[in-house]
């Protein structure tokens, strides 16, 4: 039987054997044990020799469904999932580094992930080089130096700077390090980085993949063996993605597909349209030809994604005046729905650095973070002009 489209797995993929009493969708299981009359059944499935669950924090029929959903859709051997993004990323990288350990990464990678980097890390003795994203040769001299983690974070959150992430993974494979990519701004739509020579992949499924922001989830995909060892890193540590966030997260993905080509779609038309803007001093956005990594991102992802963000004069005073014109867009600490979300980094991604750190990071205090929906594109269109022409004429004299 030929493979199915990714449009048909994401619908179907992960489901058959969740299904109970003659139901189309998976149920939300919220038992928390699992019993057994047979005490050798029991053990066999406790220690996993024989398939099935036996409490909540380890494994639930619902989560499994999820888990093997974005498994698939990502073409790995294996999935595990967690309470959030960040407990995902945590956990992945609590089961890979121990002390003494050296890690490199970029400096462009979510505000979270690199407070991980440069406070939680450092103070358990794990070397931490950070390197100037986009910059191939410099990472790829770090790299060589030894490290047991090279992790990766394209399009990077919120500056969308991208990494080639097949040289990456190729340069970490040399020095037989672990290599780890954050997928969730191009979801496995747009881009499958195990395709790519990565060996683990992370997801907040928070964002995309379940697509309405009303349920909190991460999830690690990479090989059975690698997998594994993150799983029971999680299960005793307690991460678990609840049942119910499971199966929001179930419905969300069956329109994954949809959605993100609209939003792909959307984000390209309004980073041009943003252009035309005297308050706007740039637009980053891999899809467009002037982006310093668009040949990257091109040849390694199927499309752009629906993400990007824009500087504009006047820093905060100018974002604290524009924002709260738009009509179609929700001012939040979120990305990835099917409304669109603008921000600035200073209260989203990176709302736990200081200004200074943000700065280092090349994230200026009037950088918009803008997460395109899948609303009608004119009419955020108009939306963005009406706002930008709300400005105090002062502002825009000043500029």
């Amino acid at each position: 039987m030929r493979e199915a489209k990714f449009a048909t797995k994401s619908i179907w993929a992960g489901e058959k054997d969740q299904l109970a009493f003659g139901a189309t969708q998976v149920p939300v299981v919220h038992s928390v044990s699992f019993g057994y009359d047979d005490m050798d059944d029991w053990y066999e499935v406790a220690i996993g020799n024989k398939k099935g669950h036996i409490y909540g924090r380890n494994t639930n029929p619902t989560v499994e469904a999820f888990e093997e959903k974005i498994r698939i859709l990502e073409g790995a051997e294996a999935a595990t999932s967690f309470s959030t993004g960040m407990a995902a990323i945590s956990n992945t990288l609590g089961t890979l580094l121990r002390p003494g350990d050296r890690i490199v990464s970029i400096k462009d990678t979510y505000g979270g992930t690199n407070k991980i980097f440069t406070e939680f890390l450092p103070q358990q003795n794990i070397d931490v080089m950070l390197c100037d994203t986009g910059d191939h040769e410099a990472i790829e001299q770090e790299i060589a130096k030894g490290c047991k983690v090279l992790y990766l974070e394209s399009p990077t959150n919120p500056t969308v700077k991208i990494t080639d992430i097949k040289r990456m993974a190729q340069a970490g494979k040399a020095v037989g390090a672990t290599v780890v990519v954050d997928n969730t701004f191009a979801t496995p739509v747009n881009q499958n980085p195990i395709e790519l020579g990565v060996d683990l992949v992370i997801h907040s499924a928070t964002k995309f993949l379940g697509g309405h922001a009303d349920a909190l989830g991460g999830a690690v995909c990479g090989s059975k063996e690698l997998v594994e060892k993150v799983y029971h890193y999680r299960e005793i540590n307690g991460a678990t993605l609840d049942p119910m966030a499971a199966y929001l997260l179930l419905r969300g993905m069956k329109t994954l597909h949809l959605r993100v080509e609209k939003q792909n779609k959307n984000a390209k038309e309004i980073a041009e349209y943003l252009n035309q803007f005297d308050m706007v001093e740039g637009v980053y956005y891999p899809g467009l030809e002037s982006h310093p990594g668009h040949d990257i991102a091109k040849a390694q992802m199927k499309g752009f994604g629906g993400m990007l963000s824009f500087s504009v004069k006047g820093g905060v005073d100018t974002v604290r005046h524009l924002l709260p014109k738009l009509k179609y867009a929700n001012r939040a600490a979120n990305l990835g729905s099917v409304e669109t979300i603008v921000g600035p980094a200073r209260t989203t991604s990176h709302v736990e650095c200081t200004p200074a750190e943000r700065a280092a990071m090349g994230i200026p205090e009037g950088l918009i973070r803008y997460s395109a929906g899948i609303e009608d594109i004119e009419d955020l269109k108009h939306d963005l002009e009406q706002a930008f022409h709300a400005l105090p004429e002062n502002m825009v004299l000043q500029s």
